[in-house]
């Protein structure tokens, strides 16, 4: 059975990124220690959470995004902007992101294309359904988009990686997203962050009618 999840860093306080996000800050000024957890060391030495980063991009047959996790831009597209990522992006199989504006699909190196879809979440999740053929689908990020996600009950696991650090102000996650409830299935422990996997429960009424 097809799973959606989602991997997010997280800051003590809640916050996914920190202000003033742009081109040269994706995550905020002051929000690149967020993901530092995910990179090798100056070495090229895989770090102890390398089973977690695997899984992040690996366990996926398509990978829904917004646009922010995308790039930078607002209104009509710059069409030389293809991503964070470079020329292989680390997805390496279907994206389909978020957006206002249409702008035609994106075939990367590795395997990646990038879909841009302007009916909105569910007509990208009934999409990325399709094109996962009954593998798991990534809500890639960024925060208001997974918020989305939550708020349609198509989201079943949250993983959250922990880091030990305050933003104090910045994009929060759990916003304005209804009744939840999360059952924790799966604690992990590193140096730099906590890992900690989710299920989704999506309202009280939910649990009460499934017996959990």
């Amino acid at each position: 059975m097809t799973k959606t999840f989602c991997h997010q860093s997280i800051s003590l306080d809640g916050y996914t990124a920190a202000p003033k996000q742009n081109a040269d800050n994706p995550f905020g000024e002051g929000g690149m220690r967020l993901p530092e957890w995910m990179f090798s060391d100056p070495d090229g030495q895989a770090g102890p959470d390398q089973s977690v980063v695997d899984e992040i991009v690996g366990g996926a047959g398509a990978f829904i995004m917004g646009r922010n996790m995308f790039g930078p831009g607002r209104g009509a597209w710059d069409e030389t902007w293809q991503g964070w990522w470079g020329d292989d992006p680390p997805y390496h199989g279907p994206v389909f992101v978020l957006t206002h504006h249409p702008r035609e699909p994106l075939t990367m190196q590795g395997g990646t294309t990038f879909t841009f879809v302007t009916e909105g979440p569910e007509a990208a999740y009934e999409l990325a359904t399709s094109a996962a053929g009954g593998k798991d689908i990534s809500i890639a990020g960024g925060a208001n988009t997974i918020r989305q996600y939550l708020r349609l009950g198509l989201l079943d696991e949250l993983n959250l990686h922990i880091v030990p650090i305050t933003l104090g102000a910045g994009e929060r996650l759990f916003d304005d997203v209804g009744d939840l409830r999360f059952e924790p299935t799966q604690v992990r422990t590193a140096p730099a962050v906590t890992h900690l996997r989710y299920r989704v429960i999506r309202s009280r009424q939910d649990e009460s009618a499934t017996g959990h």
